[in-house]
């Protein structure tokens, strides 16, 4: 997973370096400057600026995570995070650097701070602002592993967790009245149970409200939903409100 991480964050630094700062973190490898131009960043920024610290965050998810469970979290979060506050190239930054200081590429990860003119307080990536003043806050996963990661070669993992979805009996299906409200200012009412995933009822929205599944993204009590949440997961009963943002122009997103 983690060469996987190495490769992706290359192939992200490179794009930023291209498009969003205009080449700055490439040429801060190549001429050997980067503290130079740090410095003077950080001179004309004003306020606390700490580099970059080896340290990361750790932290133990609420289950066992698998690898590629961790991958989806990640992923969920980048893509909404733009949606919400704060500036999308400075995100695409952050999300790189983040890969970056994974990788132990501390150098590459504080050019890309420092070209995209981030300030990190505390040294760390966990909070930051960019010139604007807008803070940008990332979670623990999005920087670190947890501690109780589990690796997805361990193929009896697999077959433990086919055999016992097979021996537990499908729940019974109790039908009601989803009250979904869309960012467009509409609210739609689902026919739905509790063992539906939210997957489905994507594709239910879809129908109903022709909007495309890859443009919904389902949000309970501030948490995103994920496509394999069923609403007895997320405890969602008759009488609640699910929030759905509506994405105007949805990216594709590669993986």
């Amino acid at each position: 997973m983690w060469q996987a991480n190495c490769r992706r964050m290359h192939n992200l630094a490179d794009w930023i370096s291209g498009t969003v700062m205009g080449g700055c973190v490439g040429r801060s490898r190549m001429d050997g400057q980067g503290s130079a131009r740090s410095s003077t960043r950080t001179k004309k920024r004003g306020g606390r600026n700490e580099p970059l610290k080896k340290e990361r965050p750790k932290w133990k998810s609420e289950y066992p995570m698998m690898e590629g469970q961790l991958r989806s979290k990640r992923d969920e979060f980048w893509d909404t995070a733009p949606a919400f506050d704060g500036r999308k190239e400075i995100w695409d930054a952050l999300r790189a650097a983040a890969l970056a200081a994974e990788c132990n590429d501390l150098e590459l990860a504080q050019a890309i701070v420092d070209g995209a003119c981030i300030t990190l307080p505390h040294g760390s990536l966990t909070e930051s602002y960019d010139e604007l003043g807008n803070c940008y806050q990332l979670p623990a996963y999005t920087l670190a592993p947890p501690v109780n990661l589990i690796s997805e070669t361990s193929s009896e993992n697999k077959v433990s967790e086919s055999t016992q979805k097979q021996a537990q009996p499908p729940p019974c299906r109790q039908e009601f009245q989803l009250r979904v409200r869309l960012s467009t200012g509409n609210d739609v009412r689902l026919t739905a149970s509790m063992a539906d995933s939210i997957a489905d009822l994507k594709k239910q929205l879809e129908e109903r409200e022709e909007i495309e599944v890859n443009r919904q993204r389902w949000f309970f009590s501030g948490k995103l939903l994920t496509d394999k949440t069923r609403l007895q997961d997320a405890k969602i009963q008759k009488d609640f409100v699910v929030q759905v943002i509506v994405n105007i122009n949805p990216q594709v997103i590669a993986n």
